[in-house]
């Protein structure tokens, strides 16, 4: 097992990432205030690993009111399957030290921490991630949210969590698909302040699609660290956090224009970052050769880059101008200057960022 924490004074809080993690309910147990908890999982996840993890909390003291297992995907990432919560909430008559414990990928920690976030006005929570996407990146960080039909994300609250425990073992039952969705958000690091570990993902790329336990620890840790940095620095988005959003404009846009289920959240993200980094070619920031490197890595792991080819240009830029990520009415973009250099600005063309899109779709 290997330790981070993120560093936010008397809110800081650990990540553990390592096998058999699932089975240690000890690393939950000593961070509540109160042994007693709800699980929040989905009809996916629960069957796989919701015994495990109620076996693991019962060994160190921690009883489950209730669990809730939500139906799985993007889809419902909705206001009415945030209501089924607090509806078990409220039946199980879970007080404010009772925990939320999220189970499963980043629909469910996002979902979970939300309900968590505004229930009684806040009560502890826990991430327990069991795809790729979200021991990487949407279990850390306190962002939580559910969708609107007009826009991903758009409902939501800064709420951390008290612990983060990624079982790695979990990643064995992921399908492939979600595995490279997962792959997408790893690069992201790479791509916006870490060089040297995009350089290491070029090579590593094969051992961690092809669960290599190993690189898939190791990526997973060292995303991690980056996130955690960023998140450390910078908690609710005023400066360097923002940078974590490369390709998420995009991505968003993809998403909502697709109805939230025929994209994956990691595969928009791809083709979005393959846009923004031809966005940022455009205008003289991204060498050619970094452009080409991060298609060729994203494409080599099965990941899209480009969007779908029946959403227009208009009605990319119609749902970019919704985004949360705007201000004043002004898009604010994740641009280039290479591999590992990245920064926001609101000045981008709009002629530029039509003929990105054109170019990637």
């Amino acid at each position: 097992m290997k330790t981070l924490t993120v560093d936010l004074g008397d809110r800081s809080y650990p990540i553990h990432i390592g096998p058999g993690l699932l089975a240690a309910g000890e690393r939950i147990a000593e961070v509540l205030p109160a042994p007693r908890a709800v699980l929040v999982t989905n009809e996916t996840v629960g069957p796989l690993y919701r015994a495990s993890l109620q076996e693991a909390l019962a060994g160190a003291g921690v009883s489950l009111l209730t669990t809730v297992e939500v139906p799985d995907g993007e889809a419902y990432k909705t206001l009415a399957t945030l209501e089924s919560v607090y509806d078990a909430l409220l039946a199980a008559r879970a007080d404010r030290q009772t925990a939320v414990i999220a189970l499963g990928g980043g629909v469910i920690g996002d979902l979970a921490g939300f309900a968590a976030a505004t229930y009684q006005r806040g009560v502890p929570f826990v991430q327990v991630p069991t795809t790729l996407l979200a021991q990487v990146d949407a279990s850390v960080g306190g962002k939580t949210a559910v969708n609107h039909p007009r826009g991903k994300n758009m409902i939501g609250a800064f709420y951390q969590p008290r612990v983060v425990v990624a079982d790695t073992d979990t990643l064995d039952t992921l399908p492939d698909r979600e595995l490279r969705a997962g792959f997408a958000e790893v690069v992201k690091y790479g791509v916006i302040r870490d060089a040297a570990f995009f350089e290491e993902l070029e090579q590593q790329a094969g051992a961690i699609l092809g669960r290599d336990p190993t690189a898939l620890a190791e990526a997973v840790y060292r995303s991690c660290r980056n996130k955690a940095e960023v998140v450390a620095a910078d908690e609710r988005e005023a400066g360097q956090r923002a940078l974590l959003n490369l390709g998420h404009t995009f991505a968003h846009a993809i998403e909502t224009g697709t109805g939230y289920s025929a994209w994956l959240h990691g595969e928009a993200v791809s083709a979005g970052m393959v846009m923004a980094a031809e966005a940022s070619h455009r205008i003289g920031l991204l060498p050619g050769e970094a452009l080409t490197r991060i298609r060729t890595l994203l494409d080599r792991a099965g990941l899209p880059v480009a969007g779908p080819a029946d959403l227009p240009v208009e009605r990319y830029l119609e749902l970019m101008g919704v985004d949360k990520k705007a201000e004043g009415g002004r898009v604010r973009y994740v641009l280039l200057e290479d591999i590992g250099r990245a920064f926001v600005s609101a000045e981008v063309p709009e002629e530029v960022i039509r003929a990105a899109i054109a170019a990637c779709s």
